[in-house]
């Protein structure tokens, strides 16, 4: 969550949001989806529903509560408003880094030796606005060609519908594209031009390679086909505490390939988690099948 605001000025129709009131968005969104709203954060609260409530011509916080309860597509919207998405592309570029030195060679081996097909898949996890995967997605199209006959696939999950939304237009800001690559920028962004001069929009390439969809972590089991070759789960855990975020990892890794990479962000840690090794600060590894084919050491063993 961002810090909290400065006071909130209420309209006169509007009742302030009392503690108790406060109490009980807590509880749900607890119970909804995991996230632990501490006390400080009731001004917070306060100020991202008062539009909603402002909308619906309500004028007590109380009301609305009732409202969200008893109807899941205003709990959606609810939880849309309290959420914070923040986001940019290319975020923590030690990722991308081992991404591509050392996860892209292990799967060209492994396809060469036939222990797996020309196919990767990655999730982002509370993907927000899109930047994430699309990374990814570039990142991997330009390491494993379609024209070598490699297929990408990347999904990006997020809790909020409304970020989801920006994320399938495929359209930001053109400064928002600065830290792309050139060559990577060059080639899967186009430079919009009339009324959407100063914004890009992904290439048709890499929208095809990506897809969207809500999912809430919290609610279990997850609705998910398949498994994934590498998760990236980053500057989600934070919002959790340490019972909500080992039970979310735990059905993450049922998800996760045996030899996958499990990626968190710079302030997060899973050490402790059963099923995961370290192999790098925020990157772990669930461990091979036995009699499987090695995984590369941990970077700290590297000579």
């Amino acid at each position: 969550m961002s810090p909290q605001p400065q006071a909130l000025v209420l309209p006169p129709e509007v009742r302030p949001l009392s503690a108790a009131e406060f109490g009980l968005y807590q509880r749900l969104v607890f119970r909804e989806a995991g996230i632990h709203l501490g006390d400080v954060k009731q001004a917070l609260v306060a100020s991202r529903l008062l539009r909603r409530i402002r909308e619906l011509g309500m004028t007590t916080y109380a009301a609305y509560y009732r409202r969200v309860v008893e109807e899941k597509s205003e709990l959606v919207l609810m939880l849309d408003a309290i959420t914070t998405n923040e986001t940019q592309f290319f975020r923590e570029p030690h990722h991308f880094d081992l991404l591509t030195t050392r996860l892209v060679p292990r799967w060209r081996d492994e396809a060469a030796d036939g222990r797996r097909g020309r196919q990767v898949t990655l999730w982002s996890a509370g993907c927000s606005s899109g930047e994430e995967p699309y990374s990814l997605a570039m990142t991997l199209l330009s390491a494993l060609p379609p024209e070598e006959g490699w297929q990408v696939q990347i999904l990006g999950t997020d809790l909020s519908s409304r970020v989801l939304d920006r994320a399938r237009q495929g359209i930001f800001a053109a400064d928002r594209t600065a830290v792309i690559p050139r060559p990577l920028l060059e080639r899967f962004m186009l430079r919009g031009v009339g009324s959407q001069e100063g914004n890009v929009k992904v290439a048709p390439v890499l929208e095809a390679a990506v897809t969207f969809r809500r999912l809430n972590l919290n609610q279990q089991p997850y609705a998910l086909s398949g498994s994934f070759d590498a998760v990236f789960c980053r500057n989600v855990f934070i919002y959790f505490d340490r019972p909500t975020r080992d039970r979310i990892v735990e059905q993450m890794l049922e998800h996760l390939r045996p030899g996958g990479c499990f990626f968190v962000g710079h302030s997060e840690s899973l050490g402790g988690v059963a099923g995961l090794e370290t192999l790098m600060p925020t990157v772990y590894r669930k461990p091979e099948r036995a009699g499987a084919e090695p995984a590369p050491r941990p970077v700290e063993d590297r000579a």
